[in-house]
């Protein structure tokens, strides 16, 4: 990764996440119509820190919490090479209000995919974006997030990428 710029340090990771949480139980608790899908597989540590945050501030809710693999309803599938995931949807989503989760909202092809997908589960009600880092300027579809931690400008050769690993933060650097 050449031209490392840290966009976050974990510190301000962890305050953006409880912030876009804190979001999330203010427009929908008490969750009695709502659930959470994180988008397999980089979504899935964002959504796993925001659903455990808020089981930790309300635990009386009973909130229900999926992931959703998306890998064969991407438009890339035939031409990339990608590693299936598994959905874990163990709740329907008929006419419930579904908030999806994921790390970087670039194009919109991977929240495409997941809403594609997320049909063959049923027909929520309502579905909401909630985007670690939003790449404003180089979508492709018209899809913008409900909830977003931090909306960053990028050009075409550069990447985003959240790491989990020892340090948690996420950086933007360029591809070539």
């Amino acid at each position: 990764m050449t031209g490392l710029n840290t966009i976050m340090e974990e510190e301000q990771l962890k305050l953006t996440l409880k912030r876009l949480a804190h979001e999330i139980i203010e427009n929908h608790y008490p969750f009695s119509n709502t659930c959470i899908i994180g988008i397999q597989p980089r979504g899935i540590a964002i959504s796993d820190f925001i659903t455990q945050y808020i089981q930790e501030v309300h635990p009386e809710i009973k909130l229900q919490y999926g992931k959703l693999d998306i890998t064969f309803y991407r438009d890339d599938f035939r031409t990339q090479i990608h590693v299936p995931n598994i959905t874990d949807l163990a709740f329907s989503i008929e006419n419930k209000k579904v908030i999806l989760i994921d790390d970087v909202l670039y194009t919109g092809r991977t929240i495409r995919a997941a809403m594609d997908a997320l049909l063959d589960h049923g027909r929520a009600k309502k579905v909401e974006l909630c985007i670690l880092v939003d790449r404003k300027f180089s979508r492709e579809l018209p899809i913008q997030p409900d909830y977003f931690g931090k909306s960053i400008d990028s050009i075409v050769t550069q990447k985003v990428k959240v790491i989990w690993e020892k340090e948690k933060k996420v950086v933007l650097y360029d591809s070539i």
